[in-house]
């Protein structure tokens, strides 16, 4: 009897975690593809509500939507480190969870401007579920794993729970519990583990971090093309949208040099280590989401599509940038930069969000940007030794 499960199901063998070459599988660049759609619409979403003046509304349903996102995508990135055994079955349940996601994308809209959570909810509690299935999978054919792998699956499910009862809980309540239930979530992994660690690749996980913050400033270079498309559509403001779809680009790029400018494997190698390097990409993650946003909001500044000041207008472009960077230095910079060196990519970041008291608030970005690239470019000669956070 103990061994019926084995026959029925394929052994699900954990990876090496010292597996030399190890990359992102097809399976697994296949099933971002459904992130681009999921950053993309809470990208819109964001910009829309920003558009009609609800800066602060709109920074708060963001960063609940994109939670739904970036835990989705997440879990499945170490799970998958732990446990990819790319056959049939969890091939299919890789397709279930990207289902999932798409669903949780479709009602992204409705979540961030009404704030009706249930398509978010259903599609998240879908690619949750098939989650869960994994993880009884993983335990059933590895016993060695198998304390860790049901306190998964336990505390997942009940949480899971927790979110669809929170459906029917008033407005006021509802928003306490979304964030009583975020907490719970990062929480699993954190008491999960303690039953025993789950083997990752820090060559893996850093590679599928960097692909995934490649698709976020991919939605920044789509809204730079929106601002040439505008200039061309509109045939006016020609100069200055043509000067906003430049600094989008430059801005991009400024962002992507500072965050591939360091090995980040390093800092994966105890729980605690990969716990932050994991939870601490949200900030990071989110704000690179938002920058593309921002650009949009700078585009219909231009075309007098929307009726927000200046400051505000700036405000949308500057803090996601400025986020950005000083999350990077946090996280891995300032493990390898000299103090001086330190306090420059600081004050770099700093003059970012001064620029947007500025009229020329994109020279000034590009050109705070660039000092930041040209210190941490610089640096790499006099590098520290790396040590996790």
């Amino acid at each position: 009897m103990t061994n019926l499960p084995l026959r029925v199901l394929p052994r699900m063998e954990p990876r090496d975690p010292r597996e030399a070459h190890r990359t992102a599988s097809p399976l697994e660049l296949f099933f971002d593809l459904v992130f681009v759609v999921a950053v993309s619409l809470s990208s819109q979403g964001l910009h829309h509500l920003e558009t009609e003046g609800h800066l602060i509304a709109g920074a708060v349903s963001y960063l609940m939507v994109f939670f739904a996102i970036w835990w989705a995508w997440m879990n499945f990135t170490w799970f998958a480190t732990s446990f990819d055994t790319d056959d049939w079955l969890y091939r299919i349940m890789t397709v279930v969870q990207m289902a999932g996601v798409l669903t949780l994308a479709a009602g992204s809209t409705r979540a961030m401007e009404s704030h009706d959570f249930t398509l978010v909810t259903f599609g998240y509690v879908v690619m949750r579920l098939a989650m869960v299935t994994q993880w009884i999978r993983a335990g059933v054919t590895n016993p060695e794993f198998q304390a860790t792998a049901f306190h998964y699956a336990a505390a997942i499910t009940v949480v899971q729970v927790a979110w669809v009862a929170r459906l029917a809980l008033p407005p006021e309540a509802g928003m306490i519990g979304f964030f009583v239930l975020a907490l719970a979530e990062v929480a699993v992994p954190v008491w999960s583990e303690r039953h025993g660690s789950t083997p990752w690749n820090a060559h893996h996980i850093a590679e599928r971090y960097s692909l995934f913050t490649l698709i976020l400033l991919g939605e920044s270079i789509l809204a730079s093309t929106n601002a040439v498309l505008e200039a061309i559509d509109l045939g006016e403001h020609l100069p200055d949208l043509l000067t906003i779809s430049a600094a989008g680009l430059i801005i991009a790029a400024g962002m992507w040099w500072i965050y591939f400018s360091r090995e980040q494997h390093h800092h994966i190698t105890t729980l605690r280590s990969s716990l932050v390097f994991g939870y601490f990409h949200y900030f990071i993650f989110a704000a690179a989401g938002a920058f593309s946003a921002g650009i949009e909001v700078a585009i219909g500044s231009i075309s007098g599509q929307d009726h927000l000041g200046h400051f505000a207008s700036a405000l949308t472009l500057t803090m996601p940038i400025a986020v950005f960077v000083l999350g990077i230095w946090w996280l891995t910079l300032r493990h390898t930069l000299t103090p001086f060196a330190s306090a420059l990519a600081i004050a770099g970041a700093l003059i970012v969000i001064i620029g947007s008291l500025l009229p020329g608030t994109g020279p000034v970005v590009t050109a705070a940007l660039g000092v930041i690239v040209a210190v941490v470019a610089t640096e790499l000669p006099h590098r520290k030794e790396l040590f996790a956070p």
